[in-house]
C-alpha cells in the first residue's frame, strides 16, 4: 500500500455570519478555494486528478446537490474529474481528507483533492413537506443553519438537546470554571490575531470578495469583556457567545497525494497521513469525544503523546477543549498556537480543512514531527488525524 501526503493547502478567509462573504455562494467559495489550491501546483495536469472529496454539513441550499462536484465545474476543471459530498457534520472536511488518504493508500488513485465548505449565512429556512395537500394549519419554517432540526419523535429527548446545553452538560460533569472557559476564549483571539500580524496565515489564506483577514477576530476582547457577557443557554450557565464558536461562512481544500506522485504534481510533499482515529459516544457529550478519536489516531500512527508537538483541536466550545486538553493530559501550550476556532470561525463543512493545513505549517514552523488535529461533531462523534513532518524542518525524531 501507498502513503499518503499532504502537498499543499488552502482556504478563504472565514466571514462573520451576516459578513462580508454573506454575498457569496457556497458553491462559489468552494469553487474558489479549489481553484486557489490548485495554483499551488501549476504543473500538475488538471485531468490527473482522481477524484475531489467535498465535505459539506448543511447542504439544504445551494450547496445541495454534491457541491463538490459543483465546485469542480465552477472551476474550470475538466469535466472528466469526478467529485464527491461526504457529510459528518462539523467533520465533513476532515472526514473527506481522510476518505482521500484512503484512495491513496488503496491504489485506486494517485491525486486526490479534498475540502469542505459551508455558508452558514445563506443556510436556509425549510418548511417540511405536507402529508396531504392544503393542511388547514399553520406551517412552521425552520433554520437550517445550526443543530438539529425536524427532529425525529423517536429520538430520546437527551440525545436532542441544543448543542449549548450539551456543552452546559460536559461543564458540570468535568467542573470547567466559566473563567477557565473564558481565558481559554482571550488565548484564543490574542494567538490568532498574532499569527495574523507576523505573516503566518499569509500563504494559506486567499482573499475573497475584499476580505482578506478572518473577520470574527477580536484582539481587544479580554476577561473582563468576557465575564460581562450573559450566559447563553441557561440563566445560571457559563458558556457564552464569548466563549463559544461563531456561525461563519468559509471553504478550506488540501491536495493529497502518493509519494509516487510529487513529480507529477510538481511539488515535495509536507507532512504524511500517518494515523486516523473516529469514536463516537451519546449525542449529548459530543463535545468529549476527541479524546478518543486522537488516542485511536495516535495508537494507528505508533506514537504517544510524548511524540506530539503540536495539536490542531477545533474549538466549538471552549469548555469541550479544554475537557479534551485536561483528558489528555499535554500541555495546553502546544495546541491552537495560531489561534483556533473561537477567533478564526467554525463554518461547519470547512474546519477540518483549516485544521489540517494549519496543523502541517505549524508543524514546520515548531520544527516539530508529529501532530494531530481533532475535532469534534454534533450527535456524538469525533474524527482525528495525526501528520508527520516529512519536510527538512523537523528538529526532533
Amino acid at each position: 500500500m501507498s502513503d499518503a501526503y499532504l502537498y499543499a493547502a488552502v482556504r478563504t478567509p472565514f466571514g462573520r455570519f451576516g459578513g462580508a462573504l454573506a454575498g457569496v455562494r457556497p458553491d462559489d467559495l468552494a469553487a474558489t478555494a479549489l481553484t486557489g489550491l490548485l495554483d499551488k501546483a501549476p504543473d500538475l495536469d488538471r485531468a490527473a486528478i482522481g477524484d475531489v472529496v467535498w465535505g459539506n454539513a448543511n447542504g439544504a441550499g445551494e450547496d445541495n446537490r454534491n457541491v463538490g462536484r459543483m465546485a469542480v465545474l465552477l472551476a474550470g476543471l475538466p469535466v472528466g474529474v469526478p467529485a464527491t459530498t461526504v457529510n459528518r457534520l462539523c467533520g465533513s472536511s476532515l472526514d473527506a481528507a481522510i476518505i482521500a488518504s484512503r484512495t491513496l493508500e488503496s491504489g485506486d488513485a494517485d491525486v486526490v483533492v479534498a475540502g469542505g465548505v459551508e455558508s452558514m449565512t445563506r443556510a436556509p429556512w425549510v418548511l417540511p413537506k405536507p402529508e396531504r395537500a392544503f393542511p388547514a394549519g399553520d406551517v412552521t419554517a425552520v433554520s437550517t443553519t445550526l443543530g438539529w432540526r425536524l427532529v425525529n419523535p423517536a429520538m430520546p429527548k437527551e440525545w436532542t438537546v441544543s448543542l449549548g446545553e450539551s456543552n452546559e452538560l460536559l461543564r458540570e460533569k468535568f467542573s470547567v470554571s466559566r473563567e477557565r472557559q473564558d481565558a481559554f476564549a482571550v488565548r484564543s483571539h490574542r494567538l490568532a490575531d498574532r499569527a495574523w500580524d507576523e505573516g503566518f496565515y499569509d500563504d494559506l489564506v486567499l482573499p475573497v470578495e475584499g476580505l482578506t483577514r478572518d473577520e470574527g477576530i477580536r484582539p481587544d476582547t479580554s476577561p473582563e469583556k468576557l465575564a460581562a457577557l450573559k450566559p447563553s443557554f441557561r440563566p445560571d450557565g457559563t458558556i457564552t457567545a464569548g466563549n463559544a464558536s461563531p456561525l461563519s461562512d468559509g471553504a478550506s481544500a488540501v491536495l493529497l497525494g502518493t509519494g509516487a506522485a510529487a513529480d507529477r504534481i510538481g511539488l515535495a510533499p509536507l507532512a504524511r497521513i500517518a494515523g486516523r482515529g473516529v469514536h463516537a459516544v451519546e449525542p449529548q457529550m459530543f463535545g468529549h469525544a476527541p479524546v478518543e478519536a486522537a488516542e485511536r489516531a495516535l495508537r494507528r500512527a505508533g506514537i504517544g503523546w510524548g511524540d506530539v508537538g503540536a495539536v490542531e483541536l477545533n474549538e466549538a466550545f471552549a469548555v469541550q477543549s479544554l475537557a479534551c486538553v485536561d483528558a489528555w493530559g499535554i500541555d495546553p501550550e502546544i495546541v491552537n498556537t495560531r489561534g483556533g476556532a473561537i477567533a478564526l470561525g467554525h463554518p461547519l463543512g470547512a474546519s477540518g480543512g483549516r485544521l489540517l493545513g494549519t496543523l502541517a505549517k505549524v508543524l514546520r514552523e515548531r520544527r516539530e514531527r508529529w501532530g494531530v488535529a481533532a475535532i469534534c461533531i454534533g450527535v456524538g462523534q469525533a474524527l482525528a488525524v495525526v501528520l508527520e513532518n516529512v519536510t527538512e524542518e523537523v528538529g526532533r525524531g
